[in-house]
């Protein structure tokens, strides 16, 4: 677990930085909710009526004019985005940089074998988001305490639970291309999650494109379906989607891995 506890202390600096950045761009907003007034439940009827531009950003099923449903349109893309590209970021350096600091001999040197490697710094990652979710989470239920309003307690757990398998995922899959190059590939892996995120709006928007909803692990996080009652088989079948792609994507990983010439 050497290594394990090593990417641990090694990403965790960077990990407080995002979950700040993030948990508190949340809170503020939170706290903004006030000071808005009138114009939020103006803005919400609105929106509401915007057609594809209204069901994209989820404001056709829930108010902005309640501080959760504010959370549930707003807020919570901060958070998911957030963590995507964090998640995105993080999975793509756990691996190339071995290659690309030449520091591989070093670990190839001691006794762990390829897998052992790779099943640590996959758990230093699993730890690592779950540490940057805590944190926002503790910091999102310190902004609605603040202003005497809490969410919904089943939607809140489902979507940040939602939210952290996305994260998991895009990490995943990041993980994978990291195995897959031999530099870190961070600009590939955070166009991964951009990829994602508009493939959910787009899925929203153009009926045509629907079908890529199985595709995008944003759509079963989407916050403002979980508040708004959406269908709960939908949303687990996205979560099941989420979590095959996901192991299918260290699987490989190990493969790849574990092929590699390293250089």
């Amino acid at each position: 677990m050497v290594l394990f506890w090593q990417e641990c202390r090694m990403n965790f600096r960077t990990m407080l930085v995002w979950a700040f950045c993030v948990g508190g761009l949340c809170l503020g907003c939170l706290l903004l909710f006030d000071s808005l007034g009138d114009s939020v439940g103006e803005m919400s009827e609105m929106f509401s009526d915007m057609g594809a531009f209204s069901e994209a950003l989820g404001m056709d099923r829930v108010s902005i004019g309640t501080l959760e449903g504010y959370y549930a349109v707003e807020i919570s893309m901060l958070l998911s985005l957030g963590g995507a590209l964090y998640g995105a970021m993080l999975g793509a350096g756990l691996i190339a940089k071995e290659e690309e600091g030449k520091t591989y001999e070093f670990l190839n040197v001691h006794s762990l074998g390829r897998s052992k490697i790779l099943c640590e710094k996959y758990g230093a990652l699993v730890v690592m988001l779950a540490v940057f979710h805590g944190i926002c989470i503790c910091l999102i239920l310190a902004g609605f305490a603040w202003m005497g309003d809490m969410p919904d307690g089943v939607s809140f757990v489902r979507y940040h639970g939602a939210a952290f398998l996305m994260c998991l995922e895009i990490g995943t899959l990041c993980f994978l291309l990291s195995a897959l190059c031999r530099k870190r590939p961070v600009g590939a892996s955070v166009g991964v999650a951009v990829l994602f995120y508009m493939m959910e709006l787009m899925c929203r928007v153009v009926p045509a494109l629907k079908k890529i909803k199985y595709v995008t692990p944003f759509y079963y996080c989407n916050a403002a379906d979980i508040f708004a009652g959406a269908d709960e088989s939908a949303w687990l079948c996205g979560m099941g989607i989420g979590a095959a792609i996901l192991c299918a994507a260290f699987l490989a990983a190990l493969v790849v891995y574990e092929k590699k010439e390293l250089m």
